[in-house]
């Protein structure tokens, strides 16, 4: 009865356990991709506070697009000084500047208009971020677009202001993380280096939502707000949202395209194993979901014993000859 009990309550524990974004996990890396799917209807990002439902069954699925990460080569490099990844997807390309404790914007091209934050980069989030983490960063550049250009200043502030249930479409997710980033730049000509009289504003709003299974956000949407009026552009906007192809995804796929490498099973009661090229790794490191070291092991016969792990959520990290990749697992 008692060993019932347990298991029971093991068992729900891994159903409600909240979302906590983190760099071992959701950090991109280059080589990685996302398939996602366009999204045709109007998002719903009304609900916030904890425990709550994200209404968007009315949304259908379009077309599929790719999203891409790489390493930026050295024109990007000297023009998005410190980037260190690159994302093209959507017809958008952001550079961004990784390190231990967060993930920084330092450039955003889009077909409207160019946002070079070097003289200080903006966060994008920082790790670890659970509901309740945030965030005000300023960041500071020039931009470009095609009626004008100049200097740029303003806020980020990142939110995880929401959790609960996601209904997309026809399919319904649980324990799904909200994070909210709202970019507000004021735009001033290139002689005004005192920011004092503003020429316009861009304000981006984005939303993402991620469960503890998928690296990538299962839902995303954004709304770019323009407005310079001497150039004849007011509250011009440019809504986008978009959905993860689960499709082509599978519970713990690692998500590199050069490697392949996969593990199984998952969940896992006595074993962690591995398929693809695993000549490349020889340790194992596995994290609890708040970044914490729970054990090093080889990665013997690839294969890692996790028999002894309490009944939870993990993460395992594979590195070697190649760079370290890592996915999450549940160890019932």
């Amino acid at each position: 009865m008692k060993q019932t009990l347990f298991f029971l309550l093991s068992a729900y524990g891994l159903c409600t356990a909240q979302t906590t974004i983190t760099k071992a996990f959701n950090d991109p890396n280059p080589g990685e991709s996302s398939t996602n799917v366009a999204v045709t209807g109007t998002p719903d990002n009304s609900a916030t506070g904890a425990n709550t439902t994200f209404n968007n069954a009315a949304l259908t699925f379009t077309t599929l697009s790719q999203t891409n990460y790489s390493t930026p080569n050295a024109t990007e490099i000297s023009t998005f000084p410190g980037s260190t990844l690159k994302m093209v997807g959507s017809g958008n390309t952001i550079f961004y500047k990784q390190s231990a404790a967060k993930l920084e914007i330092t450039g955003l091209v889009t077909s409207d208009a160019t946002l070079n934050l070097s003289v200080n980069n903006g966060t994008f989030i920082s790790y670890p971020a659970a509901f309740g983490y945030s965030e005000t960063d300023q960041a500071q550049g020039t931009f470009t677009s095609p009626s004008a250009s100049g200097l740029c200043k303003g806020t980020i502030n990142v939110s995880a202001d929401a959790w609960g249930t996601l209904l997309l479409g026809g399919n319904t997710y649980t324990n799904v993380l909200r994070i909210k980033s709202v970019q507000n730049f004021n735009l001033h000509s290139p002689a005004d280096t005192s920011f004092i009289l503003p020429i316009g504003t861009i304000v981006n709003t984005a939303y993402s939502y991620y469960d503890n299974v998928h690296k990538f956000p299962l839902f995303s949407t954004t709304q770019i707000v323009i407005n310079v009026p001497l150039a004849g552009i007011n509250n011009q906007t440019t809504n986008g949202a978009q959905a993860l192809n689960l499709a082509s995804l599978s519970t713990g796929d690692f998500t590199s395209k050069k490697e392949g490498l996969k593990i199984y099973p998952n969940p896992a009661q006595d074993f962690i194993e591995f398929k693809g090229q695993t000549e490349n790794y020889s340790t194992a490191k596995i994290y609890s979901l708040d970044g914490k070291l729970i054990k090093t092991s080889d990665m013997k016969a690839g294969k890692v014993q996790v028999s002894e792990l309490p009944p939870a959520a993990y993460f395992i990290e594979v590195s070697g000859n190649k760079k370290a990749e890592s996915s999450k697992f549940i160890k019932k």
